[in-house]
C-alpha cells in the first residue's frame, strides 16, 4: 500500500556515497590488520593469524550491506553488515516484481540479483572457487533460509552445483581432519551465512581455523572487521570530518551531546541506546555486557510516523541497489516493515 519515490538527482548521491564508504573501509581493514589491531576491536588472538592470512591472499568475497540515513545532506553510514547481511530476498526479487506489477514504467536503483550471478560467474570463470561444488549453510530461521536461497539460487543460474545444509550439520572427520557435509563429503567452498563471531565461539571453531587454508569461506573470515561496530571509530579517526561518516569513538560520547551507543557485535537494533534532547532509548537484547562504541546520532528521516533506513547493497565492490526498512521508533529493529522504491528517470522530471 506504500512505496518510497525518489527522483534521479537523489539516487545518484546514493550510489557515489556507497561506492566512497565501501572504498573508505577497505582502506580502514589494512592498517587494523597490518599494524596488528585487531584486538581493538575485541577479536580474539587466536585467529588474528588466520585473518592477516586471509587478508593477503584477497579470497572471494561476495557482498555486503551498508545500513544509511539520508534525508537532508548527504547520506550518513549508520553501520556495515559485510559478514551477514539478510532483507536480500525483499531487497533483490520481491520489491522489483512489485515494481513490474505496480510501476512498470518506473525504474528502480536495484540490479542486486544480476549482480550475484554476474560474480558468481567470474568466480567460476576465472578459477577463483576451489571446487565448482558449493555448500551453503545457515540456521533455521525463516530470514536466513530465505537469503540463503537468493544466494544459492544465484550460484546456481551461473552454473555452480549447490548443496544446502544447516550450520549444525557440518561435521569433523577426525581421521580425515576436515569439515564435511551431511553425507560426509568434505567441504571445499562453503558460503555461510552465519557470523563468524559466533563460529569462533563454538567448539568448532578451532577446527575452523585449523583447516581455514583448506576450505573456501564465503564470506572470508576478515569480514568480521567490518562487520564490527568498533571499525566505526577506527573509519572516523582514519577520515575525520568525512561527509558520509559520523564521528565515533571507542573511549566514550567526547564532546558530543546526542550520541548512540552500540555494542561491537549488535544485531537488529539489540542493545542500542540513543541519548538526545528528548529522550534516551534503550533497547534489550543479549549484548548487554558486550563492549560499545560511540557514535553521533544522526536520525533518521520520518514519513508519517515511520522512520526510515537505507539498506545500500555492495555486490563485488560495486553499489547495486538499495532497500528500505521501516520502523514505528528510532531503533531499526528485527520486526522493521520492508517497503519498496521506485525513483523517476531524468528524462520525465516534472512530468
Amino acid at each position: 500500500s506504500v512505496a518510497y519515490r525518489f527522483d534521479a538527482d537523489e539516487i545518484d548521491p546514493l550510489e557515489s556515497a556507497t561506492r566512497e564508504l565501501h572504498e573508505r573501509c577497505l582502506q580502514a581493514v589494512e592498517p587494523i590488520i597490518c599494524n596488528r589491531q585487531l584486538g581493538r576491536l575485541g577479536i580474539p588472538e587466536g585467529s588474528h593469524s588466520v585473518i592477516e592470512q586471509a587478508w593477503e591472499t584477497d579470497p572471494p568475497a561476495i557482498y555486503g550491506r551498508l545500513d544509511l540515513a539520508y534525508s537532508n545532506g548527504p547520506p550518513k553510514l549508520l553501520e556495515y553488515n559485510a559478514d551477514t547481511p539478510t532483507s536480500l530476498l525483499e531487497a533483490a526479487v520481491i520489491q522489483w516484481h512489485w515494481l513490474q506489477d505496480v510501476n512498470p514504467e518506473a525504474d528502480q536503483f536495484n540490479s542486486i540479483w544480476e549482480g550475484l550471478v554476474q560474480k558468481w560467474s567470474d568466480l567460476k570463470l576465472e578459477g577463483y572457487l576451489q571446487s565448482n561444488y558449493v555448500h551453503f549453510g545457515c540456521v533455521n530461521e525463516p530470514e536466513d533460509l530465505m537469503t540463503t536461497a537468493v544466494l544459492m539460487d544465484t550460484a546456481q543460474e551461473a552454473g555452480l552445483a549447490v548443496n544446502f545444509l544447516q550450520m549444525a550439520d557440518i561435521g569433523w572427520h577426525s581421521n580425515q581432519q576436515c569439515l564435511v557435509d551431511q553425507g560426509g563429503r568434505p567441504m571445499q567452498t562453503l558460503f555461510k551465512l552465519y557470523p563468524w563471531e559466533w563460529i569462533l565461539s563454538d567448539p568448532f571453531g578451532p577446527m575452523v581455523l585449523k583447516t581455514y587454508k583448506e576450505v573456501q569461506w564465503i564470506e572470508p573470515i576478515w569480514k568480521m572487521v567490518l562487520s564490527n561496530k568498533a571499525v566505526l571509530a577506527i573509519l572516523w579517526e582514519l577520515f575525520p570530518d568525512h561527509p558520509n561518516l559520523l564521528p565515533a569513538y571507542l573511549d566514550g560520547p567526547r564532546d558530543m551531546d546526542q550520541f548512540v551507543t552500540k555494542p561491537y557485535w549488535g544485531r537488529e537494533g539489540a542493545n542500542v541506546t540513543i541519548t538526545s534532547h528528548q529522550h534516551v532509548i534503550a533497547v534489550d537484547g543479549p549484548y548487554a555486557n558486550d563492549p560499545v562504541i560511540w557514535q553521533d546520532y544522526s536520525p533518521l528521516p520520518v514519513f508519517e510516523g515511520n522512520n526510515m533506513l537505507i539498506g545500500s547493497w555492495v555486490i563485488d565492490g560495486e553499489p547495486r541497489g538499495i532497500g528500505i526498512r521501516e520502523s514505528d521508533g528510532p531503533v531499526t529493529e528485527d520486526h522493521a516493515r520492508f517497503v519498496p522504491h521506485y525513483f523517476t528517470p531524468a528524462s520525465a522530471a516534472g512530468t
